[in-house]
């Protein structure tokens, strides 16, 4: 579209009087004045006063009713970390979507929430303090270490709320739920005595993720975030039988430290295993894997056996650096199912200390558990030279010391997939150890029930991401060895009897001890009680809760439920909509269904929208350490909040992996808000100049004429699929389809009608212009409202707040009603051919080096009879967009030439020697020939006196446009212009190329849009010549000049057709 003051309105004559009483009328319209000029981020900053002075937020939830919710959960950040760039696109559709449904007419609670527990605090307080693991914080004083936990979980509060507010993120922070608080506790209490009045909550021994940094457990969905890729060691072990000297098992393990703890050998009894002889020894080990293992052709095979009849073997430990009293099965062949032949040697070294197969195996067995590692991961003294050192770091010198003992049979180095702690990232370990279960596999087939019902954005992520691990769910790891978190509500006798508390009520009548007001440690560790039934005095057990059980607790405990909130709890379940990030797929997701299936069997949400991972252009992840992490902060302040969140919507979906740059904000300042904004000033423009008033102005839907009836065609048909496609959580292809007719409104609706906002005289025709932008304006602000809230509410302001009825901010009005009787599909079509001619004519003119404002005598359309019969009645509008004087319809012969050529690998093995004589027969075919042979007919040719037909297989046919046209063809449509300029047309362009270059001299002035003025200019040639005749008065009318003077000259040099013009401009 071009942008305002491209064209000034031809005033005159329009009201009569005075330029000062034609301005008094404009000061009284009520449309404030707008500039194509705009500062987005200076305008968001307004709009956020203004949001606040008339309480926009608390309004738009009040006025919905209480019985239409739309449910959302907020997923609680950490506040004790400044938030980032990776916090903007989950808080961008988390504000989109409830906006939308708002607008919907649903009642959307958006209560926030803070996330107060967990290691992520404790390792930031440690950091600070200069502490190192656990001996240290206990060295410190639990309690002075949890008071800073408190007090560091708010410390970016402020920067959190300060980023959500900037971005227009609406939110509920004053009465955000915080899982420290004692209410909040309290729900968590019931929920855990819930789980273990239903057989859901057990402690058990067995072995479990363990950080030896934070000397804890984690939960099986903590483990899945943090695997890294690692080199092992790979080795290969000798393990010497008993009763046949000369002869070894051969294992493989790539934790050389766990060969301490071994206790036994696995095989597979179905497993074909082969005793060979290599080099003097003999060696047993599965035998499909010989070849890989020892080397093709290096060894001979002796026998071969089932893996069944290997057990109860005896062989050699691999060392004796623990004392362990012998048992039956202790150090002999096993049998497991769980062997695998995909990597080793299909025998398993099994240390029941240190592996879930391996603990399994070790209770069928009866095998002990040789458990010499400490918490913090170093070998105890038990381990000889290698006490105190950590595990890992032991590996290099025990395989030395096996290499010493002749057990090494090789070492390799081993890449692998190994799991870190998510927080600090330190290597796991698999390690022995009690601790409490939630037993979520008791309600595995529940959990992929409710996962069936979840509307999974994107669709994959149900049974691939999530459902691929839901289905090997394991039971949860719920207890923390840690201090900052809440307390597990479970009290021991010295005999082992167990009593868990489901609120501070029932606590406060079994406690031997005043309760403290603060439910944490170390002040509820000083909390004894009676056993309700046997009166034994019992302690609370040292260990905290699992984080994500605290969080996945939310949607009932934010209310205090069930002491307290049960009504809101009732509206408030399950969620319509939660969103963040997929690496919560494991994390957040995984805990809300699980905590809601095992509590109230049934899932806490309905809509899960997971978004991909976001990456800088080059496709790297962004990262501190590589130096490309954006700063919100710097594309608030300069593109503004708007711009990014349009682009993190539309650019590509979000639920997708993706690169990510600036480019593309300044893309969406550039082609969206600018072209949406410059619309919008067009028309408040002229509504100022005409003095619209939208209400008694409009003029009825059956006055207005073909532009008007096309462009509310395309309105409705964009409401339609924005509609539904936020329905669908399709953000992506919603945005696009508002920035498509918001392009359309502007580069054709507008470009096509600017000549009835210009024209003098006051006439139904104007009018419906006017009423038709406007309502065009007022509905693409509501359908961008969601996506762009600050432009939204700007443009708002403007036209519609304070009329009747209006609501004072666009967040509070209603979401555009469709109207299918306004949709004409046949016009639809019919403007569509029309557009798809100019498209190609522009292209073609392009191609040419053509000039826009240089007029072309003729457009020629090669269409068939449907797109043909579509531009009836509209070839005007293709005339003018294309600026050519006459339309006809032809044929292709009318615009393109043929030319033949052999096909050489069809007739070079046919015609041999003929070929050159072929090539030159067929350049000089009539263009009748070339015709036929371009439609699939065969073409006959004269070579050295013979008659050759070829087949249109032997045939090449070239294009091109005839001489003296531009051609351009796309999809069975071609358009040529005629390129031939005559000296009518010629003239034309010269005025016009004028025109345009004062049209822009005018802008560069100052001159209102509406401005009369006095134009003088020194013209020589051809061009003075055409403005004393009949072209005077069209340069006259078309920029506003009262005066023309041809021989005034002036201070200003125009260049027109490679002639300087000196003109000068002034008011009359």
């Amino acid at each position: 579209m071009e942008k305002e003051g491209s064209r000034p309105c031809g005033r005159r004559g329009r009201r009569g009087g005075s330029l000062a009483f034609q301005r008094e009328v404009w000061q009284e319209m009520e449309f404030e004045k707008v500039g194509p000029q705009v500062d987005f981020p200076a305008l968001e900053r307004e709009v956020l006063g203004y949001w606040e002075e008339i309480g926009a937020f608390r309004k738009s939830v009040e006025r919905r009713p209480v019985e239409k919710p739309f449910v959302f959960y907020e997923g609680p950040p950490t506040a004790n970390g400044r938030p980032g760039f990776h916090h903007v696109p989950a808080r961008t559709l988390k504000d989109l979507i409830p906006r939308y449904k708002t607008m919907r007419g649903y009642r959307v609670e958006r209560k926030g929430g803070w996330d107060c527990h967990g290691l992520p605090v404790e390792l930031e307080v440690e950091k600070e303090l200069g502490l190192s693991g656990k001996k240290d914080v206990e060295r410190y004083g639990i309690e002075e270490f949890n008071r800073l936990c408190r007090r560091s979980v708010f410390r970016y509060v402020d920067d959190w709320r300060r980023m959500s507010d900037r971005m227009g993120f609406w939110v509920d922070m004053e009465n955000a739920y915080r899982t420290l608080d004692n209410t909040y506790i309290e729900s968590v209490w019931w929920a855990l005595k819930t789980l273990h009045e239903r057989g859901l909550l057990y402690e058990d021994y067995k072995v479990a993720p363990h950080c030896p940094r934070d000397q804890t457990s984690l939960s099986s969905h903590e483990v899945a975030q943090g695997y890294k890729d690692v080199v092992d060691p790979s080795v290969y072990v000798r393990l010497p039988l008993r009763d046949e000297e000369g002869t070894s098992l051969l294992v493989w393990t790539t934790t050389p430290w766990t060969l301490v703890s071994n206790a036994a050998v696995a095989a597979h009894p179905e497993v074909e295993y082969a005793l060979a002889e290599r080099g003097g020894e003999r060696l047993v080990l599965a035998a499909e894997l010989l070849d890989r293992v020892l080397g093709e052709g290096s060894y001979r095979v002796v026998s071969t056996f089932q893996g069944r009849e290997l057990e109860g073997r005896k062989y050699r430990r691999p060392f004796d650096y623990v004392p362990v009293e012998e048992t039956e099965n202790l150090w002999t062949v096993v049998l497991g199912d769980y062997v695998t032949t995909r990597e080793g040697t299909g025998l398993v070294h099994t240390a029941p200390a240190y592996g879930e197969d391996d603990a399994r195996t070790g209770r069928a067995y009866g095998l002990p558990t040789i458990h010499p590692v400490r918490p913090d991961g170093t070998f105890d003294e038990r381990v000889g030279p290698f006490a105190g050192r950590f595990v890992k770091d032991a590996d290099k010198g025990l395989v030395k010391e096996l290499e010493e003992r002749g057990l090494l049979f090789k070492a390799e180095e081993h890449e692998h997939a190994y799991p870190h702690c998510w927080r600090c990232g330190t290597p796991l370990l698999y390690y022995a150890k009690r601790a409490w279960y939630a037993r979520t596999t008791a309600v595995l087939d529940e959990l992929l029930r409710e996962n069936e019902g979840i509307n999974w954005v994107p669709e994959h992520i149900k049974w691939g991401r999530f459902g691929d691990w839901l289905r090997n769910n394991v039971d949860w790891a719920l207890s923390r060895e840690r201090y900052w978190g809440t307390p597990l509500p479970i009290w021991r006798t010295e005999s082992g009897r167990v009593v868990v508390v489901g609120s501070r009520e029932e606590l406060e009548k079994l406690a031997v001890d005043p309760l403290p007001d603060d439910l944490h440690r170390p002040y509820i560790d000083r909390v004894r009680i009676r056993h309700p039934e046997t009166g034994e005095l019992a302690r609370r057990i040292p260990e905290v809760l699992d984080v994500w059980f605290d969080s996945g607790s939310m949607p009932f405990a934010q209310w205090g439920y069930p002491r307290s909130g049960r009504e809101h709890f009732r509206r408030q379940f399950p969620a319509d909509f939660i969103c963040e990030g997929v690496d919560q797929t494991r994390g957040w997701f995984y805990s809300l269904l699980a905590v809601s299936t095992m509590l109230f069997g049934k899932s806490s949400y309905k809509t899960c929208m997971a978004l991909g991972i976001i990456l800088d252009a080059e496709g790297r992840k962004m990262s501190k350490s590589l130096g490309n992490v954006i700063d919100p902060w710097s594309l608030f302040e300069k593109q503004g909040a708007d711009a990014l969140r349009w682009a993190l919507c539309t650019a590509s979906s979000p639920v997708n992996t993706r690169r990510f740059s600036e480019e593309q904000v300044d893309e969406a300042v550039r082609k969206y808000l600018l072209t949406l904004w410059n619309t919008y000033s067009f028309f408040v423009t002229y509504a100022r100049i005409d003095g619209f008033d939208p209400e008694r102005d409009r003029v009825p839907l059956e006055q207005r004429g073909l532009m008007d009836r096309w462009v509310l065609s395309e309105l409705h048909a964009t409401i339609r699929t924005v509609t539904e496609r936020l329905d669908a959580y399709d953000v992506t292809t919603a945005g696009r389809a508002i920035q498509d007719f918001v392009d359309e409104l502007s580069n054709w609706y507008v470009r096509r009608s600017r000549r009835r906002f210009w024209k003098g005289e006051e006439d139904t025709d104007k009018r419906a212009a006017h009423s038709t932008l406007y309502e065009c304006l007022t509905t693409v602000i509501r359908l961008t409202a969601p996506f762009t809230p600050f432009v939204a509410e700007a443009i708002y302001r403007n036209l519609e707040r304070g009329r009747a009825g209006a609501p004072e901010s666009v967040h509070l009005a209603d979401w555009p009603e469709y109207r299918e009787e306004l949709v004409d599909e046949g016009l639809l079509e019919r403007m569509e051919a029309a557009r798809r001619v100019v498209a190609l004519g522009r292209a073609a003119r392009n191609a040419a080096a053509i000039k826009t404002r240089q007029p072309l005598r003729e457009v020629v359309v090669v269409a068939d009879e449907r797109l043909r019969g579509n531009l009836e009645g509209l070839e005007e509008i293709v005339l003018e967009e294309l600026n050519v004087k006459e339309l006809r319809f032809g044929g292709r012969e009318d615009v393109l030439r043929y030319a033949l050529k052999p096909n050489l690998s069809a007739v070079g093995p046919r015609y041999g020697r003929l070929v050159p004589g072929l090539r030159r027969a067929l350049e000089e075919v009539s263009e009748e020939e070339a015709r036929r042979a371009a439609s699939g007919e065969p073409v006959t040719v004269e070579v050295e006196g013979k008659k050759v037909t070829l087949q249109p297989e032997e045939l090449l046919v070239e294009s091109g446009p005839r001489e003296g046209y531009a051609v351009e063809s796309e999809a069975g449509l071609s358009v040529a212009l005629r390129t031939r300029l005559d000296p009518e047309l010629v003239d034309e362009g010269l005025v016009r190329e004028l025109v345009h270059k004062v049209q822009n001299l005018r802008r560069e002035k100052g001159f209102e849009i509406e401005e009369s003025i006095s134009v003088s200019l020194s013209a020589g040639g051809r061009l003075r010549e055409l403005l004393e005749g009949p072209w005077g008065e069209y340069f006259k009318g078309e920029v506003l000049a009262r005066e023309l003077d041809l021989d005034g000259g002036g201070e200003d040099a125009l260049a027109v057709d490679g002639e300087e013009v000196r003109v000068s401009l002034r008011r009359p």
